[in-house]
Parts: C-alpha cells; sequence; structure tokens
C-alpha cells in the first residue's frame, strides 16, 4: 500500500510540473487521469499492478 501511495504522490507531482512548465494542458491531464481510472477498473489492472511493483522491486534492488 506504501508504494501505492507514494506513486500516486510522485505521478501527481509529475503531472503538475507538466501542467505549470511543460505546457501540458489541464484538460489534457483529466484525460489522462480519466483512463487511469478506467484501466483500474479493466481486467488489465492486476498486470499493471504486478509491473509496477516487479519494477519497483527492481529499482530497489540496485546497488549503488
Amino acid at each position: 500500500m506504501a508504494l501505492s501511495i507514494s506513486a500516486v504522490v510522485l505521478l501527481a507531482i509529475i503531472v503538475f510540473l507538466l501542467v505549470r512548465k511543460s505546457g501540458l494542458k489541464t484538460g489534457h491531464a483529466v484525460v489522462c487521469m480519466l483512463l487511469g481510472f478506467y484501466l483500474a477498473s479493466s481486467s488489465i489492472a492486476p498486470t499493471i499492478s504486478d509491473l509496477t511493483t516487479n519494477v519497483a522491486g527492481m529499482i530497489g534492488d540496485i546497488k549503488f
């Protein structure tokens, strides 16, 4: 659950910066958000969740 909250905060910050600095229109951000909600309720949601968890695990295993 902590990963989901962190990912949401990170993505919200990225969208905010894109709207403010890169010219992303607010309407485009809303469409992307709605797409996320529809994907979350679709049959592909578990696959996306597993992929996100695996990528986060791979990043966490990197030793500097």
